[in-house]
C-alpha cells in the first residue's frame, strides 16, 4: 500500500509598498488562493486547511505584519498597510483566490474595492459590527496592560473586548484567570520550537486588530460597491455579533452567496490540534465549502 504523502511546504517573501517583508508559506499546486488569518494567528494557523486544499490550489499562507516570517507595524497604521501588502503578494504570485477569517476577511472586504486582480472572495466572521459602549474601553485597557508587561492580564481583556471570551470567564475570578493563562503562556514557551509563534509573541498585535476591527465601522454599505463573487462563511456556533455582521453583508454585497457551516464556531477554519484555536475546528469542512467556491 502507498503511503501518502504531505504536500511540500515552501517559505519566500515579497516587499510591500512601505519596504517591509511579507513573508509566506506556500504548497500545492493550481490556482493561486491566498488565505489570510485573524487575530491571535500566524500563518501556520492554516496548514492543515491550506493541506486540505493544496490537490487542487496553490495555497499562500501570509504571515500578516508582527508575526513570523513578516516586518513590523509602521507608525500611524491603517487598513491602507494591509491592502498594500496584499497587493504586492497578489501581484507576485498572480493568484485571484482570497480567503480571509476574522479581521483577516475585513483586510479582503476593503482590498476587493480597490485590487481587481481578487476575482473571488471568501469572507468568514468579520467582526464588523461591536458595541461600542464596552469594547473600546477594553482595548484601551489592552494597551495599558501590554505597555506594563502585563501579557497574561492582557489577553484576558482582548478575550472580553473581542466578545470571544467562553461564558465561563464570566465566573472566574480575574486574579485566577490570569493565574491560568500565565501558566498556558509559560508551559507553551517551554514547548516552543525555535521558529514557533506563541502566543506570547502575537499579544502585542491584538492592539492592530483591535484598531482594524474600529476603523471598520460604519463602512458596511461601503462594502456595495465590490464587484468580485463572494462566500459568506459563517457557523451556527459563533457569538451572535458575528453571524449578526456576515447577516449584513449578505445584504448589501451584490454577488454573495451564504454557507452557515451547522454547529461550528469561529475558529472553524484554524488546525484541529491548535491549543488556542483547536476546539470546534474542522478545517477539512472549511475546505470543501472553499473547494466548491473556488472550482
Amino acid at each position: 500500500m502507498a503511503i501518502a504523502t504531505r504536500p511540500a511546504l515552501e517559505t519566500a517573501a515579497v516587499t510591500s509598498r512601505d519596504g517591509t517583508t511579507i513573508g509566506y508559506r506556500r504548497l500545492g499546486a493550481g490556482p493561486g488562493l491566498v488565505v489570510l488569518h485573524g487575530a491571535m494567528e500566524s500563518s501556520r494557523s492554516h496548514l492543515q486547511l491550506a493541506e486540505a486544499l493544496a490537490d487542487a490550489f496553490t495555497v499562500y499562507l501570509p504571515d500578516r505584519r508582527g508575526r513570523g516570517l513578516s516586518g513590523p507595524y509602521p507608525v500611524g497604521y491603517s487598513v491602507r498597510t494591509d491592502i498594500e501588502d496584499m497587493a504586492a503578494l497578489l501581484s507576485e504570485t498572480g493568484a485571484q483566490y482570497v480567503f480571509g477569517v476574522s479581521s483577516g476577511a475585513i483586510v479582503w472586504l476593503f482590498a476587493a474595492l480597490e485590487l481587481p486582480g481578487i476575482h473571488k472572495a471568501a469572507i468568514f466572521e468579520p467582526p464588523l459590527l461591536i458595541d461600542e459602549t464596552k469594547s473600546p474601553p477594553l482595548m484601551r485597557r489592552f494597551d495599558e496592560e501590554i505597555a506594563q508587561g502585563r501579557v497574561a492580564a492582557a489577553l484576558i481583556t482582548g478575550m472580553k473586548a473581542a466578545r470571544l471570551a467562553p461564558p465561563v470567564f464570566d465566573r472566574i475570578p480575574r486574579w485566577l484567570l490570569e493565574r491560568m493563562t500565565q501558566a498556558m503562556l509559560a508551559s507553551e514557551d517551554k514547548r516552543a520550537a525555535p521558529d514557533d509563534v506563541t502566543m506570547r509573541m502575537l499579544a502585542p498585535t491584538l492592539h492592530y486588530d483591535f484598531a482594524l476591527v474600529l476603523g471598520s465601522q460604519g463602512a458596511l454599505d461601503r462594502f456595495a460597491a465590490i464587484t468580485a463573487d463572494v462566500l459568506l462563511l459563517s457557523g451556527t456556533a459563533s457569538p451572535a455579533f458575528l453571524q449578526a455582521s456576515v447577516d449584513a453583508l449578505e445584504r448589501v454585497l451584490p454577488r454573495a452567496q451564504r454557507v452557515r457551516l451547522a454547529g461550528l464556531g469561529h475558529s472553524a477554519s484554524g488546525n484541529a490540534a491548535d491549543p488556542m484555536t483547536g476546539r470546534g475546528a474542522d478545517p477539512v469542512r472549511v475546505a470543501l465549502e472553499l473547494r466548491r467556491f473556488f472550482v
